[in-house]
């Protein structure tokens, strides 16, 4: 994250949470030898290589820093147009016209760092994504809008909740990685057709229910919001699910290619490109949230496992996944 207004920084406290509370926290043995795995790149330092790991800094002052043509997918989740407070640093809600220039300064940053055949995905909410639009089709080819189901929190009084949030899929030309296969959503099949002779049509039964596997479209109503039982869970405010970024990597690139996450956050596109054997690399201002990003990375070299998705497969919200399919 890149913030307007900086307040001073101190580590957090320490909070009480219930026995079954599964959020990620620090320790002060954590912070110790964490410190040496978080990447400080000096100004003037021009890299040949982009380092794979977690970088802390201002992403548009290090962005001039790094290799061009090296990236081949690019996560832009910066901070949307609202007031919002990320760990002693603060966005403020701007015009439209003031954010849509503020994008397109960053998108122009890291814009060179990109391979002719990348992907870039960005993402918003509805205010947010009026800019991006209007920018990202300055810059790249515009192919579609994906909105995903943000089912959290209690709602307003006096509008319509917020419960949908965009992303934008774009790329740097006509010559693109898109896996449709690695990203396959199974869902249960309420109406199962058989052909003449008993056959099931396009669909697989198991002890749990019948299931199809289906091509994705660009409505995902099966993401779930970290939340305090989830083991991936941290206490950042705008934690994207591993599950959501896993399909944009698993669609939009291949085992060893290089995914570049310029506001980073709580490191959930470098803790799934670890888990997916991709090259993840990430920038982010705050040093709390490089640190849990840091613990996250570590996690994610033990266990390997992304709750929603088994077996190359993505699984409907609240299904089973480990229920095994097997042919009548």
């Amino acid at each position: 994250m890149t913030g307007q207004d900086e307040q001073a920084y101190s580590f957090p406290p320490t909070r009480n949470r219930a026995p079954r509370n599964r959020t990620i926290e620090l320790t002060e043995a954590d912070r110790q030898h964490l410190q040496n795995q978080i990447i400080q790149i000096s100004p003037g330092n021009f890299l040949t290589e982009l380092p794979i790991g977690i970088i802390r800094g201002d992403s548009l002052q290090i962005a001039p820093l790094l290799p061009p043509n090296s990236v081949d997918l690019l996560i832009l989740d910066p901070p949307y147009n609202l007031s919002k407070a990320f760990d002693g640093y603060r966005f403020t809600r701007q015009t439209i016209d003031q954010y849509s220039t503020w994008l397109d300064r960053a998108i122009t940053a890291f814009k060179p760092l990109l391979k002719n055949t990348a992907t870039i995905y960005i993402c918003g909410d509805w205010l947010t994504s009026i800019s991006i639009f209007t920018v990202a089709s300055a810059h790249f080819i515009v192919r579609n809008r994906i909105t995903w189901e943000r089912e959290k929190g209690r709602g307003a009084k006096s509008n319509w909740k917020n419960a949908s949030e965009d992303i934008w899929f774009c790329t740097s030309s006509d010559r693109y990685t898109f896996n449709v296969d690695a990203v396959k959503l199974r869902r249960k099949v309420v109406a199962p057709y058989r052909d003449a002779s008993g056959t099931p049509k396009d669909w697989t039964t198991t002890e749990s229910g019948n299931f199809r596997d289906t091509h994705p479209s660009n409505l995902w109503t099966d993401i779930t919001i970290p939340f305090w039982s989830m083991p991936e869970n941290t206490d950042h405010p705008t934690q994207k699910s591993e599950k959501l970024i896993a399909k944009l990597i698993l669609a939009s690139s291949n085992p060893g290619d290089h995914v570049f996450d310029p506001f980073l956050g709580s490191g959930t596109t470098t803790a799934v490109c670890e888990k997916l054997d991709r090259k993840g690399s990430g920038i982010e201002l705050s040093e709390e949230y490089c640190l849990t990003a840091a613990k996250r990375l570590e996690l994610a070299h033990q266990d390997k496992t992304i709750q929603g998705w088994r077996d190359g497969v993505f699984w409907e919200r609240n299904t089973f996944a480990s229920q095994k399919l097997t042919s009548e």
